[in-house]
């Protein structure tokens, strides 16, 4: 990270000079910061993903949070992780588009050809295109690789998956298979190619998937060198059954890796909870002005068109009196009816949306900002006074 850099290209180089026998680096790649959530990443918050647990909750899916991590590499300005944008990835770029053209070039190739590689018969100029297209994938790897640019290298990867997912929908074998057979063994075959290079491609990134794309393609071993070539499987070459490269990242998933964090939040906030200083001092003729007493709650709603209010009826053990509270997101109406709560009974009427309160419902603010009304231990008469 960049916070480590002096060290790592000035002191530790320096140490490793004064020894003497140590060969000194000549390039030091540093990194911006990774944020979480919109916040620094801190395990002794836990304000992190864990990797175990997200290993147990994501079983299967190393290679997607790789494949976000490497998205997301704060390569020349800090960048932030997000479940959403966690998602996003996976469901719109690993499963829409990489996945996708896997599956259905291995579905239609078992369809149409028992799951055989079908021979390639007369190129046509989009053909040749597309088979251009990927032939200088490796070379373009290989620099960005070389020069740690890896979010880059990943990226030029999956526009190769790009490129087979637009040749499939573009040719549409399907479509061709009832009357122009020759053509999509063309098709197929190019697109099994394709994935084949796939499978290359994103070794470095990828090798989970690398490794379950090779087992369907059936593919004993692979070399880097063999990039970008268009013969990786001859014809007639069994594929194994296909299975679902990545699966859909549904809403529910993301929300409960949400609310884990808002949940660390909390906790945080509660444990550097710091109160408030305490105001200055009042004479004594004027703390004993508010006239605090105990009433009874006999009815409660929530006021129209105001979210954070609730109207209440309290017995005041003299008559029956209004308040409204800025409660309701904090009580629901039932909750309050027949409890008995305390409140201000000699505080000016003021109207509230269009309704008259005669006074004020005593709460106390917790470290969140949320309400807690103050309510007697033991029942009392309505009316008694708070001293």
């Amino acid at each position: 990270g960049k916070d480590n850099i002096v060290f790592h290209c000035i002191v530790f180089p320096a140490m490793l000079k004064a020894e003497g026998s140590y060969i000194l680096p000549d390039n030091v790649p540093a990194n911006e910061f990774l944020n979480l959530e919109g916040d620094k990443i801190s395990t002794s918050r836990n304000w992190a993903v864990w990797l175990h647990e997200y290993l147990e909750e994501f079983p299967g899916s190393q290679d997607v949070l790789r494949y976000v991590l490497t998205a997301n590499a704060p390569e020349t300005k800090d960048n932030d992780f997000t479940w959403k944008d966690f998602q996003a990835r996976n469901n719109n770029e690993l499963v829409a588009v990489y996945g996708n053209f896997v599956n259905r070039a291995m579905i239609l190739t078992w369809k149409y050809f028992d799951g055989k590689v079908p021979v390639a018969n007369d190129l046509t100029d989009y053909d040749k295109e597309t088979l251009k297209a990927f032939a200088h994938v490796k070379a373009e790897v290989e620099r960005l690789l070389d020069t740690f640019r890896f979010r880059d290298a990943q990226k030029e990867a999956m526009n190769l998956a790009g490129i087979g997912n637009k040749y499939l929908a573009d040719t549409e074998p399907w479509k061709l298979a009832p009357t122009e057979m020759e053509r999509v063994k063309t098709i197929l075959n190019i697109s099994l190619q394709l994935a084949a290079n796939l499978a290359i491609a994103f070794e470095p990134f990828l090798p989970f998937s690398s490794e379950k794309l090779r087992r369907m393609l059936n593919m004993e071993s692979v070399r880097w060198e063999d990039l970008g070539k268009a013969n990786l499987l001859p014809a007639e070459h069994p594929l194994n059954t296909p299975e679902l490269l990545f699966e859909k990242i549904e809403d529910n998933v993301i929300e409960a890796q949400i609310q884990k964090l808002l949940d660390t939040k909390n906790i945080n906030e509660a444990s550097e909870y710091k109160a408030k200083p305490v105001r200055g001092n009042i004479e004594f003729d004027d703390f004993v002005k508010p006239d605090i007493r105990v009433g009874t709650v006999l009815e409660c709603r929530k006021v129209a068109k105001a979210d954070k209010l609730l109207q209440l009826k309290i017995d005041d053990g003299l008559k029956t009196r209004t308040i409204v509270s800025g409660i309701a997101k904090y009580y629901h109406p039932e909750e309050l009816i027949g409890k008995q709560v305390c409140f201000v009974a000699n505080l000016a009427p003021r109207t509230l949306k269009g309704i008259v309160s005669e006074g004020m419902i005593l709460s106390a603010e917790d470290y969140d900002g949320s309400l807690s009304v103050v309510m007697p231990e033991k029942e009392v008469k309505a009316g008694s006074e708070v001293k």
